[in-house]
């Protein structure tokens, strides 16, 4: 059976040199990224480079998309959220195509290395303090001190709330790793057990029936997941970015 973690593998496409004896190159890692930026980029100005004004079904696609995600973000965040609405926005579909990318056969997930997740959600928690303290200054500690608390909790209280804030960066990141990694390892597993047994002859072929349609099964599901994990990667960026523009409501 092929091995299921060697999906993730980063390799070397070209050598750039290196830096403080470390080597640097151009991966397959970035390869994807730069791909998925490229999708994203070239799909929103080729479906709204000719915008009609009854929208063909590529210009419905991309409005969907942005109404989509303005709405969820004015749900969490308020109208104040939508001057956030490009990062949002960018981290949404950067995402969502880095998933569905990983669908493709011999494709490279970006979003099953932690490193890529920990960077997106790095973004978003220093986007919360930075424009926190800059539009509400000391005020924005008030963050970490929730209403009516008794001043004899209130130290511990505060200590919790301040983990659970350091906290964000690492359960953001891990969340959309560690789903995509568990659901690609699955699908992987699953094909192997078609292809090992189907090489067994007709009983062998009649025994893959089941992980077939299992695999099958899977990418469906994979599938849907790609989406959800966007929609909650966006949906609690909205959350956190709700709490550097109302601090402590």
């Amino acid at each position: 059976m092929a091995d299921p973690i060697h999906q993730f593998e980063i390799k070397n496409l070209v050598p750039l040199g290196e830096i403080g004896g470390v080597p640097i190159a151009f991966t397959n890692s970035a390869a994807f990224m730069v791909a998925t930026v490229a999708t994203v980029f070239l799909f929103l100005v080729l479906t709204t480079q000719g915008r009609t004004l009854i929208p063909g079904r590529w210009q419905s696609l991309a409005e969907l998309s942005y109404e989509f995600v303005a709405l969820t973000v004015r749900q969490s965040a308020g109208n104040d959220g939508m001057r956030f609405f490009p990062l949002i926005f960018s981290l949404f579909m950067f995402v969502l195509v880095a998933n569905l990318f990983g669908m493709l056969p011999y494709a490279f997930t970006v979003t099953s290395h932690i490193i890529v997740t920990f960077g997106l959600a790095a973004i978003v928690i220093l986007t919360v303090i930075v424009y926190g303290f800059w539009k509400n200054g000391l005020k924005f500690l008030k963050l970490f001190v929730p209403h009516g608390i008794p001043g004899v909790l209130l130290p511990l209280v505060i200590a919790i709330e301040v983990i659970s804030f350091l906290s964000r960066p690492i359960s953001l990141s891990v969340r959309l790793f560690a789903n995509m990694l568990a659901g690609h390892i699955t699908l992987k597993v699953f094909a192997g057990f078609v292809a090992g047994l189907g090489s067994m002859g007709a009983l062998g072929a009649a025994g893959a029936v089941l992980p077939f349609a299992l695999v099958v099964a899977l990418t469906g599901f994979e599938i849907f997941v790609a989406f959800i994990q966007a929609y909650v990667f966006t949906l609690l960026t909205c959350l956190y970015l709700n709490d550097a523009i109302h601090p402590g409501h």
